[in-house]
């Protein structure tokens, strides 16, 4: 990567004092980068150069976002490296941040990827979007190492939707294989949520190739089908007979959970037919058990397949 890093605390539990030299990782045996410090506040992140790449979870972007424009005043043009849906407001991370810094120039990284494969130099190829297309490609030229392969686009909604969509989808997955359905039935789901993701994204007019790219497809494909994922394991646990509140504090946050209603509630705006994202946000919530889920979506009217 180009230039050094700081990274502030934000919402992270980090101690306040730290050693020098300290290398800072949540990952079991992965170092820090020495280009990458600790900072203690967004004006030192933003003191000295002119973009800043961050990760946080999407319910906290809204007030990191808001810290950040703030701290570097109007010339703030960031760049900010998520994907996903705000609850509440049901806002999509682009949206937030241009009604939070309107100078920013959001960038979205998503595709199928697990950072504690990726911190180990498995190879990995993801996409990274902005409206921008010589700043994606400058940017997937900075990012990517010899085992890290960014490919760049424009359709910054499309890799948005990819990202969060997905996540609901793997919880249904889940169900699928801790329920004992069968690979029928867990690739009958697959693929049919793959439709939903499609008719959702050209709703809100995500290009084709996109849905069928890394964050498309290829992120599905790997949530929907490994234990790493925590989405798929919650499923795993519901279809299991697990209560969704007494699951998630086990595997932690399943983001599909928050992602139901983003997705739902968007779909529904713009009469997007998705009865899979449907019944996985009633049974997450409680609202319909697993039986009654699988039996909603079987139930439903035959029709030509699209």
């Amino acid at each position: 990567m180009c230039g050094a890093i700081t990274l502030f605390r934000g919402t992270q539990k980090l101690p306040r004092s730290l050693p020098t030299g300290a290398r800072v990782c949540f990952l079991p045996g992965v170092r820090l980068d020495d280009g990458i410090a600790l900072g203690g506040t967004p004006e030192r992140c933003r003191a000295r150069r002119r973009r800043s790449s961050w990760s946080v979870p999407r319910q906290a972007v809204r007030a990191v976002v808001t810290a950040l424009a703030a701290a570097a005043g109007a010339t703030y043009a960031g760049d900010r490296l998520r994907q996903g849906i705000e609850r509440g407001q049901q806002k999509f991370m682009s949206e937030l941040v241009a009604a939070c810094a309107p100078g920013a120039v959001p960038a979205i990284l998503s595709g199928p990827s697990f950072c504690c494969r990726c911190c180990r130099g498995m190879p990995t190829a993801v996409t990274l979007a902005a409206s921008d297309g010589k700043l994606a490609a400058a940017l997937a030229q900075a990012i990517s190492a010899a085992s890290f392969r960014l490919y760049h686009s424009t359709d910054v909604r499309g890799v948005e939707i990819g990202g969060a969509a997905k996540n609901v989808l793997a919880i249904a997955a889940g169900v699928v294989t801790g329920r004992g359905l069968g690979a029928s039935a867990g690739a009958a789901l697959t693929t049919r949520g793959f439709s939903e993701l499609v008719r959702f994204g050209k709703a809100f007019g995500a290009k084709p190739q996109t849905m069928m790219g890394l964050s498309g497809l290829g992120d599905l494909l790997l949530t929907c089908s490994s234990p790493q994922s925590r989405n798929f394991s919650f499923g795993v646990a519901l279809g299991r007979g697990g209560k969704p509140d007494t699951i998630q504090k086990t595997t932690g946050l399943a983001e599909g959970r928050v992602h139901g209603r983003g997705i739902g509630g968007n779909g529904a705006r713009k009469s997007v037919d998705m009865p899979i994202t449907a019944a996985v946000r009633r049974a997450a919530r409680a609202k319909m058990t697993v039986d009654e889920a699988i039996e909603s979506l079987l139930a439903r009217p035959l029709k030509a397949e699209r």
